[in-house]
């Protein structure tokens, strides 16, 4: 599905398809660092996908969502009886990925106490379930991923050197989105198909919306973006997407410029930016599709406005309701 593609055109995310294709298959142990949120688990799924084991389970484990004391027999399962609350015995996620890939996701929220057991099963390749002694193998390939800096966390004290190089044998880095903004339309293009195959609705952004989302430095990176427009495609179902449209924080300047640079524009641009108007960029601008953005804009307004009665919209706009619906084909906007 979407959501398991690496998407993006890149310089940072060709050089990281290129490196996952290189250690896909390769029996190496992965580490996969960068920020929260911008596709870690993506990467990792990938590398799965293009390995020889991708016939078998992928599964995923968040360290630092899972209480310690549930923790171990999470990963290593238990026999019934092996704790208070343990009415039968269970697989733990090293049984459930046999033959294929586990991915410890967010490894650096570890409790030391379990690193050393993780680093074992690295090492040894077996393990126990709680409360057994029976040594089971494990046929697994490690993908761990973090957003911690782990040789900070060593110099702490809390996190295990030993595990660290043993789980560093290829690090990848996925970039925050700030750093790729180039990759932003791709990202909403294939996150908006993936919205409307989950039959949330189509989303259609005008450029307007589009410019002023890639002007944005998503601390929350792809997550941040995926939140959006899910709940975009919630509000406004099957419209175009105005600037106007978007939650104020995800607004810069009407034009793609940031209002609060429109003084040093121009001479007139104090005067035009109190009185409402685009200011003129200094830089040039391609006025054709400038104007065709606040037509797109308007049409789409009125007709949310009308609910969709193209002769309601036209008089709102006062125009003929035939050069109306010829703007709307030629601008690709249904009603």
């Amino acid at each position: 599905s979407h959501r398991d593609r690496l998407v993006g055109a890149s310089a940072a995310v060709a050089e990281l398809r290129r490196l996952s294709a290189q250690v896909a298959d390769k029996a190496v142990t992965v580490l996969i660092t960068g920020p929260s949120g911008a596709g870690k688990e993506v990467v990792a799924r990938s590398l799965h996908d293009l390995s020889s084991r991708r016939d078998a389970p992928f599964v995923p484990i968040n360290c630092g969502a899972i209480p310690r004391e549930l923790l171990e027999s999470e990963l290593f399962g238990h026999e019934r009886g092996a704790f208070t609350g343990a009415i039968s015995s269970r697989a733990g996620r090293f049984e459930l990925a046999e033959g294929g890939t586990l991915f410890l996701d967010e490894i650096g929220d570890m409790p030391l106490e379990m690193q050393v057991k993780i680093l074992r099963v690295i090492q040894e390749r077996t393990f126990e379930r709680v409360g057994s002694d029976k040594t089971r193998s494990a046929d697994v390939r490690i993908i761990a991923a973090t957003h911690r800096n782990l040789e900070a966390m060593i110099e702490a004290g809390q996190f295990r050197e030993d595990l660290y190089y043993r789980i560093n044998v290829f690090p990848l880095n996925v970039p925050a989105l700030a750093a790729r903004p180039e990759d932003i339309p791709h990202l909403i293009r294939s996150l908006s198909k993936q919205l409307e195959t989950e039959g949330l609705g189509r989303l259609r952004l005008a450029k307007s919306a589009m410019r002023s989302l890639c002007a944005h430095s998503w601390p929350g990176n792809i997550r941040e973006l995926a939140n959006l427009l899910e709940r975009l495609v919630i509000m406004y179902p099957d419209t175009v997407l105005g600037f106007a449209d978007l939650p104020e924080n995800y607004r810069y300047g009407d034009d793609g410029w940031r209002p609060e640079v429109a003084e040093q524009e121009g001479p007139l641009a104090p005067a035009l930016a109190t009185a409402g108007l685009p200011v003129l960029p200094a830089t040039g601008v391609d006025m054709k599709e400038y104007l065709q953005d606040i037509e797109r804009e308007w049409i789409a307004q009125a007709l949310n406005l009308h609910a969709g009665v193209v002769s309601k919209a036209a008089l709102h706009l006062g125009l003929r309701r035939t050069t109306l619906i010829e703007k709307m084909r030629k601008l690709g906007i249904q009603s």
